[in-house]
């Protein structure tokens, strides 16, 4: 398979379930996953450590899924929210994912909600938790 772009290197065996040798032997799969090496990951967590509007974060999810096929849901409980724990970020399970880029993603958004709280008031706002304070 000729791929124009560098790729993610594999993970050492065992360590990880990413499935990427199916991608790369599959010639109709969505490879824009593998476009995320360890270099463009760490710029990725850093852009997500570093947002500073919930449009920012927005534009973010959807710049992710446009380039890379991830897709990410940022939903509050339904029950009281009292810390950015109490936001569900979920990253879909994906073909090519990496575990720990998985794991990385919502740590890094988390992160972000701990420095920048009027974001995450403002995804309870979206989700109509505060209601209408």
């Amino acid at each position: 398979m000729n791929i124009p772009f560098p790729i993610r290197k594999e993970c050492p065996p065992g360590a990880c379930t990413c499935g990427r040798e199916t991608l790369l032997g599959d010639p109709q799969a969505d490879i824009r996953i593998l476009r995320l090496t360890r270099e463009e990951e760490k710029r990725l967590i850093t852009r997500l450590e570093s947002l500073s509007s919930l449009a920012d974060l927005k534009d973010m999810e959807r710049r992710m899924y446009a380039q890379l096929g991830i897709v990410l849901t940022i939903t509050p409980s339904i029950h009281e929210v009292r810390t950015v724990r109490g936001i569900s970020i979920q990253v879909e399970e994906q073909t090519g994912l990496c575990r720990k880029t998985k794991q990385a993603i919502p740590a890094a958004i988390r992160r972000c909600l701990e420095t920048n709280p009027d974001i995450a008031y403002a995804i309870l706002n979206a989700h109509d938790l505060l209601g209408g304070t």
